[in-house]
């Protein structure tokens, strides 16, 4: 029986957290496991590229203004409401689709600003009411959990239609919205979660300043090139694995769940290759991103399926690692600046408008270059990845 209460109230809190945080990469993940359904259906590859971007804009200022207000409104309020209301639009989008195809665009953008009520918030309340190591490891139980639930929407979206997987979507939002409230109140009165016990360090100059000492130019490319991997490569992989490998739209599906779960499996890569590394987070970047360059031209150049797909998923599971170490040590590190939720929406928000962008050049480029080369797009984007993370100094452990 564990008897530390810093380490019950960590796994309290991050279990309260992974679990919420699951519901909403599962409604995240919808668009992309029914898009080759929707696609068989009559809608065009341009339309839902349009409203991916759409979404990922939305979610992307979403980010940028909820972790601001985050920093100020205490976390029980803006999950809660987050999930539910983006419950509610999760459930319009799909039947407004036909009414009126600009509206339904929009509401499905709301639905990415409702849930970009969570991360930032979220990751603040880990980072001020648990231990540093702590706060590592209940990050990760989300990131983990924000992986787990592709295959969770892959398997709903393999049984049902693809109308019918929103709407199981709202039920679970609105579910751990009521949870996720209920369960904080309680926590409260316990004190397991306090609000606001840290500001930044009088005498350093303003917040802007504080997050420039703490290297936030780097971890922002870093940020940029992640999220285009993380984010609009894996929305396309179904996609890519119907036309490009030639399987059904139900046999993608099932494809896209099972390489999901190996995908999510990079969360405890990374965090394991970062302990054995002395916990050096630079040179866990940097062996992340040279894997992934890696393995994307092994794609490239192998073009049977399984071993394309396997190499795919390698090179996914080396960008998204990278990821790992900048939401899961990087952004609770901020703690002591006071400005954790700020911090992790604006580099959410940087990773989210790449995202944007590249979803549309990606659905725009297919036709035009074709998959091969626009894997190798992907596999230059995580060589940039791999200059930007030599820092000779850093490097070295000590």
């Amino acid at each position: 029986m564990i008897k530390d209460k810093k380490v019950l109230n960590a796994i309290y809190i991050g279990t309260l957290c992974s679990i919420s945080y699951l519901a909403v990469y599962f409604a995240r993940n919808i668009l992309s496991v029914v898009t080759p359904q929707m696609i068989e259906a009559g809608y065009s590859e341009a339309y839902i590229g349009k409203v991916s971007s759409v979404y990922f804009i939305f979610y992307a200022v979403g980010q940028l203004i909820n972790g601001a207000i985050g920093d100020k409104i205490k976390a029980k309020y803006m999950i809660s409401l987050g999930l539910i209301l983006a419950g509610i639009t999760n459930t319009v989008f799909p039947y407004m689709i036909d009414v009126n195809k600009d509206t339904a665009l929009i509401i499905y953008g709301m639905t990415g600003y409702f849930l970009a009520m969570i991360y930032g918030p979220m990751t603040k309340i880990v980072a001020e009411n648990t231990e540093p190591i702590y706060a590592t490891r209940c990050s990760l139980g989300y990131t983990l959990a924000s992986f787990l639930g592709s295959p969770l929407a892959g398997v709903v979206g393999a049984v049902l239609i693809w109308q019918s997987v929103f709407v199981t979507s709202t039920a679970v939002l609105a579910f751990m919205g009521i949870v996720f409230f209920s369960i904080c109140c309680l926590f409260e009165k316990k004190g397991i979660v306090k609000y606001n016990q840290y500001d930044h360090p009088k005498g350093e100059g303003g917040g802007i300043k504080i997050l420039i000492k703490h290297r936030i130019i780097r971890f922002t490319l870093i940020s940029v090139i992640t999220g285009v991997i993380r984010t609009t490569v894996v929305f396309w992989l179904p996609t890519y694995i119907s036309q490009y490998l030639g399987f059904s739209a139900d046999k993608s599906a099932m494809i896209f769940t099972v390489a999901s779960f190996g995908i999510a499996t990079s969360a405890f890569i990374a965090i394991f290759l970062y302990e054995r590394l002395r916990r050096n987070m630079d040179l866990t970047l940097l062996i992340s991103f040279v894997a992934a360059t890696v393995f994307f031209l092994v794609t490239y150049f192998v073009k049977q399926p399984v071993i394309n797909i396997v190499a795919l998923v390698l090179a996914i599971i080396g960008g998204d690692s990278a990821a790992t170490m900048l939401w899961s040590r990087y952004c609770p590190s901020l703690r002591d600046t006071g400005m954790v939720s700020g911090a992790t929406g604006f580099l959410d928000f940087m990773s989210y408008m790449a995202a944007a962008l590249s979803s549309t050049l990606f659905a725009n480029s297919v036709s035009a270059i074709g998959w091969g080369n626009l894997i190798l797009i992907w596999a230059g984007l995580m060589a940039i990845g791999v200059i930007i993370s030599i820092n000779p100094e850093r490097l070295k452990n000590k």
